[in-house]
Formats: structure tokens, C-alpha cells, sequence
């Protein structure tokens, strides 16, 4: 009996044993299998470098993206994109054509700061949180990151959908991807979807960031990024780079539809609007969304909106929510040739607004675009109205999940609703 206690000890001492030295080998295998997995991935992403899929530089921290000053210059490469001190702006011709490129040229960044700005007055009396913005106004276009210039040239695309995103909002892109953003051809008409970044902000883990975006691009192929800080000051950016880029690479696109990655949109019902602009051939100038008019700059210091007077002191053009709205692709090339003549404005939406005002047109007002949300109460039982979803074309805010779950009610076949349902 002493001899079989003795031999069930030493059974359960080795066993320990085991399972500790097992443990222990554990964590070097899965470093080994995590480094593999990393060596793999980034062997396909250079594979696809090569196919001009993304442009790899050398860069050093500045204002233009995380890590983005200091680029290796390609042989053979053009810099037309480079953001050199502009010549003195004139008076825009409106009626001329855009001057496509064959790719996108902007490969190397000479951007450094316009240091005669300091010496005026008006920019000592500026508030210092847009100090940077001024002084590198004049940076326009930047590298791309990720790029997919097959996106538009298989056919017509009828209806692109393009999201402004960041790179943390990862369920935000899925929510997308499963709704309303869909990649699918309706009727015969192909709808097609990107999102638009730009770089992580200093300070956060730049590297694993990009590396997730990167294998989040590889799987759904659906990403733009640019070498640019993600900053609210910069979405301006994203809409003169994309206009640049869609101006490139997309001439079989009939319409952009532009939003948030935290709308709803009624994908039925957006094509129904097309359709009723096509048939009424209103669709050469067609730019409809939420519209605000007559809106001032606003001067309260908390706002995220703030604008001091010393940046902009009159009123605003008509503008729409930039929470989302459907512009015509030759409405796009002309927003695009304007663009470049004005001064970039820290508002995205107000910047439109400004290009559309060089362009002598006024955005189209529509109540089934609620960027505001169904009414701007956000206590307010109506904003989670299923009906009122099934009527209207887009509504703001909602997160992934109340996406996700206001798409399955609206698109489920239970949901009974009045022939007329109005707010």
C-alpha cells in the first residue's frame, strides 16, 4: 500500500510537472506562431506594394500624419501632388475641365510650415489650437497608404458610397459593410463601397494600428488611407483627396452618396431618389442632402465647431450636413477643379458649402436626410422609430449595434407601418 501511495505521488508530481513545463512552452509557441502570422501578412501587403497597392516610405513625425515628413523619393515618380508654398490664388475658371492623371501623383511631401503666416498680426491674436492648421494650410495632397485603383474600373458603377471613418472604429466599418454598405448590384445597378482615413494620431500604438488596417484591407479591399493625422481640422483633407482621387481613378461612376460610419441609410430608398432626378434630368447639378442656411460662424470656445474671427468673419454659404448626402459624379469634378483654388477651412461640411458657392449652385434641401437625427431631441421616442427609418433615406447618430439592429427591424418583413407615415 506504501509502494502504491509512493507511485501515485510520484505519478501526480511528474504530471504537475508536465502540465507547468507544458505551460511554459506554451507562450514561446505562441510568440512564434504571432511572428509567423505577422511575417506572412506583411510579405502579402509587399506583394501587393508592387501592384501599386500602397506607397511604403520613410517618414519622420510631423504635422501632415503620425509619422509622415521625410519620404524616399521613387526614381521615375512625378511630385505634381507635393504640397509646395502655392503661387497667388486667382479667380477660378469654373467651366474648366479637370486635368486627369493617369495615378495618383502626390508621392513626395515637402510640407513645412508657412513661416511668413507668424509675422502677420491677426495670427498672433489666434486662438493657439488652430496655430498648426494655418500654418500648413497650404498642404493639400498627400501619399497614399492604401490604395485601390480597381475599385471603379470594372464597368459603371452606378452609386459609390464612401464613409468617412478612423482606423479604431473597426465595428463601426462592419456594421457598414453588413447594411447599408453592402457591395451588391440592384437592378442592375452596381453599388460599390469606400472608406476613407487617414494616419493615427501621435501617440497612440501607431504601428499594431496600421498593421490591423492593413489586414482589415486585405480581407475586404475597401480602404482609402492616407498619410495624413486623423484630426477633426484635417477632414477637409479627406474631401479634397478623395475628390482628386475619384477624379483619377473613377470616370464610370454616376453617383456619390458621402456619410459618417455612424448613419442609417435606406439603401432602397436613396436609389429611389436617383431615379426620380435621373427621370427629371436634374442630375448634372445634383447635390442634395440636409441643407443649413444662413448659419454664422460660431464663437462659443467650448464648441467643437468654434471658429475664431480672426480665421472667418461673415457668414456661411448654404451647406449640408456632412453626416451624409448624394452628389453627381459630374458634379464632383467640378467640385474638385474649384477646390484648388480655395483655402482649406477646418469645417468639411462648410468647405463644401464654399466650393459649391464658386460654382454659383445651392445645395438641394431634403427632409429625408436627417443629420441631425429624426428630431434633435435625443431623449425623443421618435429617433428609434423603426417606420421612420423605412421612409427616410439617412439618419444620424446611431452606434454599431443600434445599426445593426435598426437594419434586421426595418428589413425583417414584420415590421407594419401607415401608408403615410409623416413627422
Amino acid at each position: 500500500e506504501t509502494v502504491a501511495r509512493s507511485s501515485d505521488a510520484t505519478v501526480t508530481a511528474m504530471d504537475h510537472l508536465f502540465r507547468r513545463k507544458r505551460v511554459g512552452l506554451l507562450k514561446p509557441l505562441l510568440s512564434l506562431s504571432l511572428v509567423f502570422a505577422s511575417f506572412l501578412m506583411i510579405h502579402k501587403l509587399r506583394l501587393s506594394e508592387k501592384d501599386a497597392f500602397g506607397v511604403k516610405h520613410l517618414r519622420a513625425a510631423g504635422w501632415c500624419g503620425s509619422e509622415c515628413f521625410s519620404f524616399k523619393k521613387e526614381v521615375g515618380k512625378t511630385s505634381l501632388g507635393s504640397s509646395e508654398s502655392p503661387a497667388p490664388r486667382k479667380e477660378p475658371d469654373t467651366q474648366r475641365v479637370s486635368n486627369r492623371t493617369a495615378t495618383w501623383d502626390a508621392q513626395v511631401l515637402n510640407c513645412s510650415e508657412d513661416a511668413s503666416v507668424r509675422t502677420q498680426d491677426w495670427f498672433r491674436r489666434l486662438d493657439p489650437r488652430f496655430h498648426q492648421f494655418v500654418l500648413h494650410r497650404h498642404c493639400r495632397y498627400f501619399p497614399m497608404l492604401i490604395n485601390h485603383p480597381e475599385k471603379c474600373a470594372d464597368g459603371e458603377v452606378h452609386l459609390l458610397m464612401v464613409v468617412k471613418s478612423v482606423i479604431e472604429q473597426h465595428d463601426r466599418r462592419e456594421a457598414v459593410r453588413k447594411t447599408w454598405g453592402r457591395e451588391q448590384t440592384v437592378d442592375g445597378k452596381t453599388i460599390k463601397t469606400l472608406f476613407l482615413l487617414g494616419s493615427p494620431n501621435i501617440g497612440k500604438d501607431t504601428k499594431n494600428l496600421q498593421k490591423l488596417i492593413e489586414y482589415e484591407d486585405l480581407i475586404y479591399k475597401d480602404i482609402l488611407q492616407w498619410d495624413f493625422m486623423d484630426t477633426f481640422f484635417n477632414l477637409t483633407l479627406k474631401e479634397v483627396n478623395f475628390l482628386k482621387w475619384f477624379d483619377i481613378y473613377c470616370p464610370g461612376v454616376r453617383f456619390i452618396f458621402k456619410g459618417d460610419d455612424d448613419v442609417f441609410v435606406n439603401t432602397h430608398n436613396l436609389l429611389e431618389l436617383i431615379g426620380f432626378k435621373v427621370e427629371e434630368r436634374k442630375e448634372a447639378d445634383l447635390f442634395v442632402g440636409d441643407t443649413i442656411s444662413k448659419a454664422i460662424p460660431i464663437r462659443n470656445r467650448q464648441s467643437k465647431y468654434y471658429i475664431p474671427k480672426e480665421l472667418y468673419d461673415k457668414p456661411y454659404p448654404p451647406y449640408v450636413g456632412g453626416g451624409g448626402f448624394l452628389m453627381s459624379s459630374p458634379l464632383a469634378r467640378r467640385l474638385f477643379v474649384v477646390s484648388e483654388d480655395l483655402e482649406l477651412y477646418p469645417i468639411d461640411d462648410v468647405f463644401l458649402g464654399m466650393c459649391l458657392q464658386k460654382l454659383h449652385l445651392s445645395p438641394e434641401l431634403h427632409p429625408g436626410f436627417r443629420t441631425f437625427g429624426i428630431t434633435r431631441r435625443r431623449v425623443s421616442s421618435m429617433n428609434s422609430e423603426p417606420c421612420f427609418y423605412k421612409n427616410l433615406i439617412v439618419v444620424h447618430k446611431l452606434s454599431a449595434q443600434e445599426l445593426l439592429k435598426m437594419w434586421s427591424v426595418v428589413h425583417g418583413g414584420d415590421l407594419v407601418c401607415a401608408q403615410r407615415f409623416s413627422i
